[in-house]
């Protein structure tokens, strides 16, 4: 296993930035009670297995109980924020994963299992950590925003010259799934969202064309700037023309794709603003802004050790 461990440790540590489901196995005692959230001892045994796995050296077992509860505290507050990844992310995050260790996802299961950490802990692992870097580039977003003074001195460096950015009108097609019927029906609502996708000739025949078909709503997303696209659409939206459609994907509602009505080149002073805002820089001291935020949820934090 000292192999597995060298092969995953470089990777678990540069995996991309993925709500834990508190296990209660047979003879699992709770050791937290983080704000109305059990953790529970097989939590930590998950978390003491996954560090071993990683290479980390030193008391594992406390190591693992503090970043249990760091862990409960990120996904509380990705929940609040609305910023969580979706099953479709973290699933396709850890096919990459394995790839890169060159494996197959059924070996990624196997190792995980046998090394006592499984694959669902992992995967959540993976999910606190892609919402937690939601998290902080919402909070450097806020902190950095331009003042208008700042806007006009950053155009006059630049000759003078206002930035522009495209204007996209959007509408989404969302074929809803019930939770309870996912299983079964995932295949044939993807199907139907492709076969309406390609149907799909314009925003004025949106609404027509979603009651042609049982449990589609079409939503008018109205306009959104360039820097202001969602994060989870903006590269497909970008990629597409006006009267075009991204691929389907997969989500918690159930299956979607989102379609271009119309595009515009715009340059005013608030596009100066939202483009000189998202040319910022990330904070290069991401540890430092996520420990910083850390201390403020543990401040406001019940936290009750049993």
């Amino acid at each position: 296993m000292s192999a597995v461990a060298l092969l995953l440790a470089p990777a678990v540590i540069t995996a991309p930035v993925l709500a834990p489901s508190v296990a209660y196995a047979q003879g699992a005692e709770v050791r937290y009670i983080v704000n109305d959230t059990a953790i529970t001892s097989y939590d930590i045994d998950r978390r003491v297995a996954l560090l071993k796995l990683m290479g980390r050296k030193g008391n594992l077992r406390e190591i693992a109980n503090q970043e249990m509860v760091d862990q409960t505290l990120r996904l509380q507050e990705i929940a609040r924020l609305r910023v969580g990844a979706n099953d479709q992310m973290v699933n396709q995050a850890y096919g990459q994963f394995a790839q890169s260790n060159k494996l197959s996802t059924a070996q990624m299961d196997q190792i995980l299992s046998q090394a006592g950490v499984t694959r669902d802990h992992f995967k959540t692992f993976i999910r606190t950590q892609m919402g937690w870097g939601r998290v902080l580039q919402s909070r450097q977003q806020s902190s950095k925003r331009l003042s208008e003074q700042e806007v006009v001195a950053k155009i006059l460096q630049q000759g003078g010259r206002k930035p522009s950015a495209t204007e996209y009108t959007l509408q989404q097609f969302i074929f809803v799934i019930p939770a309870s019927e996912r299983g079964r029906t995932l295949g044939k609502r993807k199907a139907e969202a492709q076969a309406m996708r390609s149907r799909f000739n314009g925003c004025e025949n949106s609404h027509a064309l979603a009651k042609t078909q049982l449990d589609v709503t079409v939503r008018d997303l109205g306009r959104f700037l360039s820097p202001q696209l969602p994060p989870e659409w903006k590269t497909d939206i970008e990629k597409i023309r006006a009267r075009g459609a991204t691929a389907v994907k997969e989500t918690e509602r159930g299956v979607e794709f989102v379609v271009v009505c119309s595009t515009r080149e715009v340059s005013d002073d608030y596009v100066a603003q939202l483009v000189f805002q998202s040319e910022q820089k990330a904070d290069t001291n991401a540890d430092k802004l996520s420990e910083e935020v850390m201390a403020e949820l543990r401040k406001k934090a019940r936290i009750v050790k049993r």
